[in-house]
């Protein structure tokens, strides 16, 4: 009798664990930038070459901090990274457009180096002749980081490990 109360505590325990509201997904978003569209040239190196404005929503609750990850997939040398920003506040649920190339974000945050060996936001400045995607990558953490001074990407994702609750992800691309 007592293994057929366990199952029947088990079995309530499973169903109500799928009767949870799911989280709802976390998503990014641009209004310079629909998904899967190309990046104007005024957010480009053909351009004013100037972040483009972001916003986000659904963070987990947990978010202490965002992480933000800007890469060009199709770099004839591999991935190139456009922008490294981490310690976001997780207060905040957008960045603006022309984020200045400071290490300091002045809304929150910090900017790391780029690809370029610059601190900030480089855009798309592909060689001539094939499109290339462009893969803005938000990350909601439970914790701030301390990936070093003057961190690459690499620094800050090697911060990350262990920290990541959420992932949201908008492709913008670019065609010189």
């Amino acid at each position: 009798m007592r293994s057929l109360h366990l199952i029947s505590v088990a079995l309530i325990s499973t169903l109500f664990a799928y009767a949870r509201p799911a989280q709802a997904q976390f998503v990014l978003t641009s209004p310079a930038i629909a998904s899967a569209a190309p990046i104007a040239p005024d957010y480009a190196c053909t351009g004013s070459d100037r972040s483009p404005a972001l916003a986000w929503r659904n963070a987990p609750q947990a978010t202490k901090s965002f992480a933000l990850v800007v890469q060009d997939s199709d770099a004839p040398g591999g991935t190139f990274i456009h922008w490294v920003a981490y310690n976001i506040p997780a207060q905040m649920n957008s960045l603006p457009a022309g984020v200045p190339q400071t290490a300091e974000i002045a809304a929150g945050g910090k900017n790391g180096i780029n690809s370029f060996g610059k601190v900030g936001y480089n855009g798309p400045c592909p060689p001539p002749g094939k499109m290339h995607h462009y893969h803005f990558l938000l990350y909601a953490l439970d914790s701030t980081l301390n990936p070093g001074d003057n961190p690459d990407e690499a620094a800050v994702e090697t911060a990350m490990k262990g920290h990541v609750l959420a992932t949201a992800e908008l492709v913008g691309t670019f065609e010189r």
